[in-house]
This record gives C-alpha cells, sequence and structure tokens, in this order.
C-alpha cells in the first residue's frame, strides 16, 4: 500500500509541477509501484518486451491475451494522443472510462496492470480539475464487484459493448462519491465532537488542541514528526497524547519513536 500511496503522490506532483500525463509518467509511476514487493522483479518502469497474458498457464488457455509486444508502442502511443485529446477532446469521467480499459487491454507491463490502472483513472480526474484533491478511488468497488468488472472489460474487447462498461463506470463512481461524502460528514461530527471535549481539560487544552489538529491531517505519526508540525516540545506532546487518550480520544493510531 505505502508504494501505491508513493506512486499516486509521485505523479500528482510532476503534474502540479506542469508535466503532462504521459507514457513517461506512466513508466516512473510503474518503478516507485514495483520498486519493492510483489512484481519487483518485473521490470519495474519499463514497458514489457515480451508477451503476458491473464489467466491460464500460457497464451493459449488464457483468459486474455493483450497484443504483442511489437504492438505495444503503438498501441500506447494512441493512448497518449488520447489523453491529450487528440482528435478532440472528450469529457473528464468519459475520458477516464475509456482510458482505464485501453491501459488494461494493453497491458504494456509484465506486472503491476491492474494497480496502476486504477492509478491512472484517479491521476485523470486530478489532471482534469474534476477532483481537487485524489479522494475518489474505484478500486475497492471493482474488488465488491471483480467478476462482472473483468467480464465488462472483456465484453468491449470482444463485442464493443462499450456501453454496458460506461454504465459500471458510473454507478462506481455515484457509489464511491456517495460513500465518501458520507465518511467525510461522519470524520467532521467525530472532530466537532472531540474539540468540545478537548475544551474540558482547562490549561491543557491549548497544546491537546494543537495536537488533534496535526493528527487530523495525518492520523499515523510519530511524536518527533507531531513536535516538528506543532513547534511544541516533545515533553508536551507527549503529555497532550495522554491527556488526548485520558479523554478516550482513540481514534488515531500512533507511533511513538
Amino acid at each position: 500500500m505505502s508504494n501505491y500511496v508513493a506512486a499516486l503522490e509521485h505523479g500528482l506532483q510532476r503534474l502540479h509541477d506542469g508535466f503532462p500525463l504521459s507514457l513517461r509518467l506512466m513508466r516512473e509511476m510503474h518503478g516507485i509501484l514495483l520498486a519493492e514487493g510483489r512484481g519487483q522483479h518485473a521490470d519495474p518502469g519499463e514497458f514489457r518486451r515480451s508477451q503476458n497474458w491473464i489467466g491460464g498457464t500460457r497464451p493459449g488457455n488464457a483468459y486474455f491475451v493483450p497484443p504483442p509486444a511489437e504492438n505495444v508502442p503503438d498501441c500506447l502511443g494512441a493512448l497518449e494522443k488520447f489523453l491529450h485529446d487528440m482528435p478532440q477532446a472528450t469529457p473528464s469521467l468519459l475520458k477516464a472510462a475509456l482510458a482505464h480499459v485501453q491501459f488494461e487491454t494493453i497491458h504494456p507491463f509484465l506486472d503491476g496492470n491492474g494497480r496502476l490502472g486504477r492509478l491512472l483513472i484517479t491521476l485523470i480526474l486530478c489532471e482534469q480539475k474534476v477532483l481537487g484533491k485524489p479522494i475518489l478511488y474505484l478500486s475497492l468497488y471493482f474488488k465488491e464487484h471483480r467478476q462482472y468488472y473483468y467480464d465488462l472489460l472483456n465484453s468491449v474487447r470482444t463485442t464493443g459493448d462499450w456501453e454496458a462498461w460506461l454504465m459500471f463506470f458510473a454507478e462506481a463512481v455515484t457509489a464511491t462519491a456517495s460513500q465518501g461524502v458520507a465518511s467525510i460528514k461522519k470524520l467532521a461530527a467525530m472532530a466537532e465532537k472531540d474539540k468540545a471535549q478537548i475544551a474540558g481539560l482547562g490549561r491543557a487544552a491549548s497544546s491537546a488542541e494543537l495536537i488533534h489538529t496535526a493528527l487530523l491531517e495525518r492520523p499515523i505519526v510519530s511524536s518527533a514528526w507531531l513536535s516538528k508540525k506543532t513547534g511544541l516540545t516533545a515533553a508536551t506532546v507527549n503529555n497532550a497524547l495522554a491527556n488526548l487518550e485520558k479523554i478516550q480520544i482513540e481514534q488515531f493510531t500512533l507511533e511513538i519513536v
């Protein structure tokens, strides 16, 4: 998961710095995504130079066989042009939906295509300014409907049934966005309740509120990070954490180092 987040953060930072959404950026993100763990020996950051397949033990009995390696550059070139609105612009959500299918169909890397293909959706929506922050992740929805998701991708490839895929994608966006809004409201209400409790700490409330605000930004932290973030001494940070624990504000995971 840390590689996944690091890859996304790298992509977003590059876009923020003016770098285009491009094949080069995909390779950079793939290199980070597969830097360690699953897929680290599958040429991280490099487009494949051999045939791959999905399911089965060989192309002959595979569920799906992507284009031959020699066709990958041309396929990716067409995808990049589409991302750059050539020959014409495409509405943002539609672009993300279509690009995801095309990326997964090309399957340009030996491993990590599913993970990067899902990241590409978020990246496109951020690049298009549909999202101000990367807060829409469709991965869970796709996982919950995994077989139907795979069947729809295959239907596009075999029968050109784009409509069914686009309906599914729209449902995924709607459901995920609704869950996100509900979670944000719940977190906001919890934060307000916590602040009311913190106010009852008297003289200790000031430092405890600083720590609480910092924890809202990054729930998993070290005491050293909190000290740097708030400007409080290590002793004050630890006292504030103890006070937060005393009034049972325990929704944060703390790593004291």
